[in-house]
């Protein structure tokens, strides 16, 4: 990936099961924010973790995960 591109991640909406893409920004590092889902509008807590090996991994959940 081109530092300070954004990336098309898939992903599923913890709340309604929609299918969601992510545009993800790899180079700023760890990182968490919320996303509204665009079918069922509910807050989805999006999570970019290091996963030790000098990348990262997306994961999504709800305000009570």
């Amino acid at each position: 990936m081109i530092p300070g591109w954004q990336q098309e991640q898939g992903a599923d909406c913890p709340y309604c099961g929609e299918p969601l893409t992510l545009l993800v920004d790899e180079s700023a590092g760890p990182q968490a924010y919320v996303e509204d889902c665009a079918v069922c509008c509910r807050p989805i807590e999006v999570r970019l973790d290091d996963d030790g090996a000098g990348g990262l991994t997306l994961s999504v959940g709800t305000d009570s995960d």
